[in-house]
C-alpha cells in the first residue's frame, strides 16, 4: 500500500494536528493486528492515513 499523497497535498487542515492523528492511530492499529492490518501487509501509517482521509475515523482535539 503507497501513501495517498494526492490527498495529503489537498488536505487543508492543520498539518500538526493531522500528523499527531494519523500517529495516534498508526500506533493503535499496530496494537490491534486487526485483519485490516494484515491486509496491507501491517503498513500502519498508510492505512491510518487511508481511514481518516475516507472519513472512517474520525479525531478531534480537546482544549
Amino acid at each position: 500500500m503507497i501513501l495517498p499523497f494526492e490527498q495529503l497535498i489537498e488536505n487543508d487542515t492543520n498539518a500538526y494536528e493531522f500528523t499527531v492523528a494519523v500517529t495516534r492511530r498508526a500506533y493503535q492499529l499496530a496494537v490491534l493486528r486487526t485483519p485490516e492490518v494484515e491486509k496491507h501487509n501491517g503498513k500502519v501509517v498508510s492505512l491510518g492515513m487511508r481511514q481518516i482521509f475516507s472519513g472512517q475515523v474520525v479525531y478531534r482535539f480537546i482544549e
